[in-house]
């Protein structure tokens, strides 16, 4: 049932691949988000579970949603067309994976705008001598700064579909592999200096020492939900990049690949804040100011300080370009597989329509801040966000192992052949249960759960 009509541009080397898929897969989540939940739920304990979760929840979905991508060889909403029995409608389901990826750059321009501009920021020396009031307001006021925010999200916009422009080899995975290595270069400099700190022991035994006295339900779910979103699996991410490769290599051996660069990438993170933190006396679970407001604080107070911060904020802004340039890649596909359009001309139109979809999210912060929909204090990336991880991305997790182990859909048998084609660890065929029955109900818990969450 592969689709041999069309002439698809595959990726130069494995290598790219596996960069390029944990590119899309490394982003604020590991940085930003994973430290400060970790700090909240209770340090190694918390990171075990998570651990634990990754491989029950995110390796299967992953592993289908690169299936689906290489045996059908188009976009998520095209392969799932390709691959479907006679008159089914799975495709529907597809189409709902392209919004999402829409929906998750509408805000993920402006966050990534904000590492931009905080490497500015640290670059021009703005933080320096500041107290950590002043670092504090510093941030509400760039919040507040409608003009500025829209300048940072339009560069991120620019320069992401600049570099898909120049194609998939020349411009996607040459510059994913490059910002990856830099990332892994600038990361293990940060973490050697983070536990070479005076006072950082106490942050490295939180981190590393798992204590279950204190852990809770709360913890296993909050672990659960991290697993999932930190992959962004459920709208497609992947099966475009599962669409550049070859047969070479079986499926699940490559997700590990993935899943590991990405853990490890966020493990490291952790390996910088927590030490960092507890050897300045600051608060891990302070929430989403760790990065914006805490970390400038923490660089302030060390020696040659503006350097750190410098380092630091350029990691973050590789991190964030990296998922920007995989999600950019799978609108492009699209709108090239569906409609013909050349890559130049699919660059141009997407740009144009992604940076006016992402205004609403930077108008947010200033003369929208009243449109609190989901309660007071919530602004529109509240919104964006819980439209994405809280229905689009379990909805969809949920349609893709349905497609993947119903006859009714793609089907067990299609699925595994094509997991299993190539060299490499094979998907374990013994799994089929949990994958069928119990894998849809944890997903069902989660999409629950965080609907609880917000209401």
């Amino acid at each position: 049932m592969e689709n041999k009509n069309v002439e698809r541009e595959k990726l130069a080397s494995r290598v790219g691949f596996l960069l390029i898929s944990a590119g899309c897969a490394i982003g604020l989540g590991n940085v930003w988000r994973f430290p400060f939940i970790t700090g909240k739920y209770g340090g190694a304990a918390f990171v075990l579970v998570y651990l634990a979760f990754l491989l029950l929840l995110g390796l299967p979905i992953m592993v289908m949603e690169f299936s689906i991508g290489r045996a059908g060889r188009l976009n998520i909403a095209g392969a799932m067309r390709a691959l479907e029995p006679a008159n089914s409608k799975w495709h529907i389901f597809g189409y709902l994976g392209i919004i999402g990826n829409v929906i998750l750059v509408m805000f993920y321009t402006t966050v990534a705008g904000w590492s931009f501009a905080y490497f500015y920021k640290e670059l021009t020396g703005v933080f320096n001598g500041l107290s950590p009031e002043e670092i504090g307001t510093a941030f509400e006021i760039f919040l507040g700064s409608t003009g500025e925010l829209i300048i940072w999200m339009a560069l991120v916009v620019i320069l992401g579909f600049f570099i898909c422009s120049l194609g998939l080899q020349e411009g996607v995975e040459r510059v994913s592999k490059l910002m990856m290595s830099g990332m892994f270069i600038m990361l293990l400099i940060l973490v050697f200096k983070a536990i070479t700190l005076p006072g950082a022991s106490t942050g490295l035994s939180f981190y590393l020492k798992p204590d279950f006295s204190n852990f809770s339900w709360e913890s296993v779910y909050a672990a659960m939900g991290q697993a999932f979103f930190t992959l962004s699996l459920g709208i497609g991410g992947m099966t475009i990049f599962g669409s550049y490769i070859g047969k070479e290599r079986s499926l699940t051996g490559e997700s590990l690949n993935v899943i590991a660069l990405d853990t490890l990438t966020a493990f490291l993170a952790g390996l910088v804040i927590f030490p960092a933190a507890f050897a300045f006396g600051v608060n891990v679970g302070s929430g989403p100011g760790l990065i914006f407001v805490t970390l400038p604080n923490i660089f302030n107070q060390m020696l040659g300080g503006q350097f750190w911060g410098i380092l630091f904020f350029m990691f973050l802004t590789f991190a964030a370009m990296t998922t920007i340039i995989g999600i950019f890649e799978n609108i492009m596909a699209f709108t090239i597989d569906e409609w013909g359009w050349e890559r130049k001309r699919a660059a141009l139109i997407n740009g144009i329509g992604i940076f006016i979809l992402s205004l609403p999210c930077v108008l947010g912060f200033g003369p929208w801040s009243s449109f609190a929909l989901l309660g007071e204090g919530t602004v529109v990336l509240d919104l964006e966000d819980f439209i994405l991880s809280y229905n689009l991305l379990p909805i969809g997790a949920l349609v893709f192992v349905l497609f993947c182990t119903r006859n009714f859909g793609w089907g067990w048998k299609n699925f595994i052949e094509e997991a299993d084609a190539g060299k490499g660890i094979k998907f374990p065929k013994w799994l089929k249960p949990y994958v069928s029955y119990v894998l849809p109900l944890i997903i069902l818990v989660v999409f629950i759960k965080g609907w609880m969450d917000i209401f």
